[in-house]
């Protein structure tokens, strides 16, 4: 019996959860056939700060969600852990988003002189390149490893590391994104690693061969003309498109079904949990009205990998504290979902009977 097999034969799912585990349940990152890879960064958030506590915040939470999955088999076997959150990353965030609120009140308000902003932009830029660097440098370490791997943001420019070292691992694959913006602005507002920039920055990955976005809402004109111009690899699914054609009597099934059909073999999902309605994320960095529902957004997730769809990873962001533990609750209720299905989708768990 290796270790694995050890804690899960001294462990009961049905008991008390194990403080400080994601999910409280028994594993390590030693044991775990999936690790979370924990970024507490938000330099670039243009609205509302917070995000950066987002994988502290889901883990708190995470020991409140039953591990019981009546779709899923054993689910909870496995295994999943968090790497270490890394306490430095969080410093760095907090430092440079200081410096990025300087320099976005200069371009709000004309204060300060452009030599000053110039220093500003080319340190901010310089240290989000270094977050991205280093995320890429410990998720291809943890493939090499044989994990899977997803990623629990912080704001949502942080997975760019962990698709390009999957990129680097795999031949062509596609982006499932859910997400209430297109977040394909050209290094907006001077930031090259913006969570409003990070599909722009997706497609620069030439492994990226078809991004599928859902839940789209709030965009400008450069995004929805670079989406069109760029149409044979950018499918977007406008909100407002879906829910008229489901106020004219067209069911989400057939709609999922046009969404899946748009995706090759093997998808990365990248869900920015402002994709679902803001009553279930009121306190993400920028919510805007409209959005999926819990069920539809994991109905939708299911039948992707029934289809038999590889997920190669995943990401979760901008998920924030509030008043309570709302917030967390649903990003941790998502996140369980996520790596179920990705255990489901690679053949490290079975659907039930």
């Amino acid at each position: 019996m290796d270790e694995k097999e050890k804690l899960i034969s001294g462990y009961d799912p049905n008991g008390l959860s194990i403080d400080g585990n994601i999910f409280g349940l028994p594993f390590n990152p030693k044991t775990a056939d999936l690790i979370l890879l924990p970024v507490p960064w938000e330099v670039t958030v243009s609205y509302s700060a917070g995000t950066a506590q987002g994988p502290a915040h889901i883990l708190a939470a995470s020991t409140q969600v039953d591990l019981f999955q009546k779709d899923i088999k054993d689910a909870w076997k496995l295994g999943v852990a968090y790497a270490n959150e890394p306490s430095d990353l969080s410093n760095q965030s907090n430092q440079y988003r200081a410096l990025a609120e300087k320099y976005i009140d200069h371009l709000e308000t004309d204060n300060g002189t452009y030599a000053d902003t110039d220093d500003y932009l080319k340190n901010i830029n310089e240290a989000c390149c270094a977050m991205v660097q280093r995320i890429r440098h410990e998720a291809a370490r943890q493939l090499n490893n044989g994990k899977l791997v997803g990623l629990v943001g912080g704001d949502h420019s942080t997975p760019l590391g962990l698709v390009q070292a999957l990129a680097e691992q795999h031949g062509a694959f596609g982006i499932l994104q859910i997400d209430a913006h297109m977040d394909l602005r050209r290094a907006y507002e001077g930031f090259d690693y913006s969570h409003a920039s990070i599909s722009y920055n997706f497609m620069k990955i030439p492994q990226v061969e078809r991004l599928v976005q859902v839940g789209i809402r709030d965009f400008c004109e450069e995004e929805f003309k670079f989406a069109e111009k760029n149409s044979e690899r950018i499918r977007v699914f406008y909100d407002d498109d879906v829910k008229n054609g489901i106020f004219d009597g067209e069911s989400w099934n057939v709609i999922t079904n046009r969404i899946i059909n748009e995706l090759p073999q093997k998808v990365y999902i990248s869900f920015d949990v402002d994709g679902l309605n803001p009553d279930l994320c009121p306190n993400t960095g920028t919510p805007v009205p409209g959005g999926l529902k819990f069920s539809e957004a994991t109905y939708l997730l299911t039948k992707l990998v029934k289809s038999g769809r590889e997920i190669i990873g995943f990401d979760l962001c901008e998920v924030a504290p509030g008043a309570n533990e709302w917030n967390g609750n649903v990003g941790a209720r998502l996140l369980y979902k996520l790596c179920n299905l990705m255990g489901v989708a690679n053949g490290k768990l079975d659907w039930s009977d």
